[in-house]
């Protein structure tokens, strides 16, 4: 089970799709990678989340905690 605390701050919730890998003898657990997929906008194409065959799928806020936590794993 993973503890409260961190589902919050990695932003999980019940059903959540994680993948676990094996690293150099230890096993890693991070959230999924949020499928994407290129949709024409305007004169040119963007990434959008979801697969083409789901449509439109939903993403969780994005919030000031969630940037600084982001910002502050890359500098490490």
């Amino acid at each position: 089970m993973i503890p409260k605390a961190l589902r919050d701050r990695l932003g999980l919730s019940g059903g959540a799709d994680l993948e676990v890998v094996e690293r150099d003898g230890h096993i890693e657990i991070a959230p999924a990678p949020t499928p994407l997929r290129l949709i024409e906008a305007g004169p040119g194409v963007a990434a959008a989340p979801g697969r083409e065959e789901e449509g439109r799928t939903e993403l969780p806020p994005l919030t000031d905690e969630i940037v600084r936590d982001t910002i502050e794993q890359t500098r490490r």
